[in-house]
């Protein structure tokens, strides 16, 4: 019974920071920014004010799908953030941006977490086979290699966390920098950012009681 409910209260906390966020999302996206700039032109503008002429500015599809990528040096946003003048738009956009000046600075946390993606790849997917196969087959040694594999997954979650809040926290810097929002809807903005960080907060908390509920299975058998 402990193990369901382990599961229950790591479910509930996943779904309840993913719904803070939608939430949040909803209502900073009715709310137009008083300059009037969509999330393209925002990301334009703090791009070029850190010297990053380079770094590229594309729409992708999803729904927030942003995200920045190191290799190819673009600031990918999707559809509703890439086109509209919102506070969710704004804020997004800057983050993404954020992260684009993390790998200019040669930011060590971001560096590193991209660094370890390939190993933190193929332990998701080794450790849920070894998870799986162990429990079937009452193999506690592949289950031990399962719970190493959450342990790696869980490092990379926590080296996300200074990542995150760092992005966001440039984001609202260049935002007031360059005037690109009134000072008066810069709170909005970071309950934007703050919505989204939670998340990864709360990945962290989840994995957390994962490992825990696969240690204290491995303890019984």
């Amino acid at each position: 019974m402990v193990y369901y409910l382990i599961f229950g209260i790591s479910c509930l906390i996943t779904m309840g920071a993913q719904a803070y966020l939608n939430s949040n999302y909803k209502r900073c996206e009715k709310i137009l920014t008083k300059k009037g700039l969509t999330g393209s032109e925002v990301a334009r503008k703090i791009l070029d004010h850190n010297k990053l002429k380079d770094v590229k500015v594309e729409e992708v599809k999803g729904v927030l799908s942003d995200h920045y990528d190191p290799k190819a040096k673009v600031v990918r946003l999707s559809t509703s953030i890439h086109s509209n003048i919102s506070i969710a738009s704004v804020a997004v956009a800057a983050h993404e941006c954020g992260h684009a000046i993390q790998d200019k600075d040669g930011y060590f946390f971001l560096r590193f977490r991209h660094s370890i993606i390939p190993m933190v790849n193929i332990a998701s997917k080794a450790g849920y086979f070894a998870i799986l196969i162990g429990l079937i087959f009452g193999a506690l040694q592949l289950f031990w290699i399962g719970i190493i594999c959450e342990f790696l997954i869980l490092f990379f979650q926590v080296v996300t966390l200074p990542v995150e809040f760092n992005a966001s926290s440039r984001a609202l810097n260049q935002l007031l920098e360059l005037k690109i929002v009134e000072k008066e809807e810069l709170s909005d903005c970071r309950g934007m950012l703050t919505a989204a960080a939670l998340t990864y907060v709360s990945a962290v908390a989840a994995s957390l009681l994962e490992i825990f509920r696969l240690l204290l299975m491995a303890r019984r058998d």
